[in-house]
Parts: structure tokens; C-alpha cells; sequence
């Protein structure tokens, strides 16, 4: 399968989010034991080394139920191969829907990865506002918010629609003479 230039382009910032996420997660837990935590900003963000075995924000966590875990493996890939269709059909001129399915693509490969390997995924942002935490997350669901976000800002955006009277034009036509 072939891919366009602006394609393997958009694929590199998926790539670009795919390797930040592991870099990150592997500083985290290289530097943190499970549960430890450094305050960055009083009274709002820590750094805190957390396991989740939920999906985003530690929702349907499976505590240890394996069955919960290849049920989350499973539906990730359905849902990986939802975008990545998505992502094949986008328009090329369409630079924001683009971006925004990299950035789902690469957040969903780099968490699907982790939960995969290790039927978890660390996350290590935690931002709260007295004894209120917001769940931890990591890159890949930061990646992943920001381009459902963009995704929806496109979806508000006019569109051209293609022109259906115009042939596409065929690529072994002789070029037309003026």
C-alpha cells in the first residue's frame, strides 16, 4: 500500500508521538517507583509515577482481571484500525484532520504498545487543585485528546464538496493540446 508524501508526513508525527510517549514513560519509570511523586507546581501539577489498567483517565480500570485486559487489547485494535482507515481516506488538503488522526494514531500505538506488553500503561501527568486530582495521564493521551479536540474544530469548519460531474482526470491520457 502507497502512501502519498503528505501522508508519510502526517505518519512521521505519529512516529514523533510514538517515540516521545516511550522516552517519557521509560524516564518515568527508570526515575520513579511505583507511587512516587515530585511536585512541580504547588498546589497544581506533580510528576507521579501511576500504573493504569483502564482505558483514558484510568476508566474501567481491570484490577488484575484478565479478561478486562485483552477485552481493552482487543477493543484498542478495533479502534487503531477504525483511525488508520479514517486517516487513508482523509483528504489530502485537509491539513487539520490530518494532523488531528496522526496525533490519535500515535497516542494509540504507543499506549496499545504498553498494554500489549504489559497489560497496563504508566501515566505520570498529575494536575489537581487542592485534594481534587485530575487522573494521571501521559503523552499518548494528551496526543490522543488534542486531536480528537482538533477533529472536532474541523468538523465545525465549511468543506468543499468534491465535484461529482467532474471526471478524475486519467493518469495515461496524453497531455491536452491548447
Amino acid at each position: 500500500m502507497m502512501f502519498s508524501s503528505v501522508r508519510v508526513r502526517f505518519l512521521l508525527l505519529s512516529l514523533a508521538v510514538f517515540v516521545l510517549d516511550h522516552l517519557t514513560k521509560w524516564w518515568v519509570e527508570a526515575t520513579y517507583p511505583l507511587g512516587a511523586s515530585t511536585e512541580i507546581i504547588a498546589g497544581f501539577f506533580n510528576l507521579t509515577h501511576v500504573r493504569n489498567t483502564g482505558v483514558a483517565f484510568g476508566l474501567f480500570a481491570a484490577h488484575g482481571a484478565d479478561g478486562g485486559a485483552w477485552f481493552l487489547i482487543a477493543l484498542g485494535i478495533v479502534a487503531l484500525a477504525a483511525v488508520a482507515v479514517y486517516f487513508r481516506l482523509a483528504p489530502l488538503d485537509n491539513r487539520l484532520l490530518l494532523t488531528a488522526l496522526a496525533l490519535i494514531l500515535g497516542g494509540a500505538v504507543g499506549n496499545l504498545g504498553d498494554r500489549i506488553a504489559s497489560g497496563g500503561v504508566t501515566d505520570f501527568f498529575d494536575f489537581y487543585w487542592g485534594d481534587h486530582h485530575f487522573p494521571a495521564f501521559n503523552i499518548a493521551d494528551s496526543a490522543i485528546s488534542i486531536g480528537i479536540g482538533l477533529m472536532i474544530l474541523d468538523s465545525f469548519r465549511p468543506h468543499r464538496a468534491p465535484d461529482v460531474d467532474a471526471a478524475p482526470p486519467d493518469p495515461d491520457a496524453p497531455p491536452a493540446l491548447s
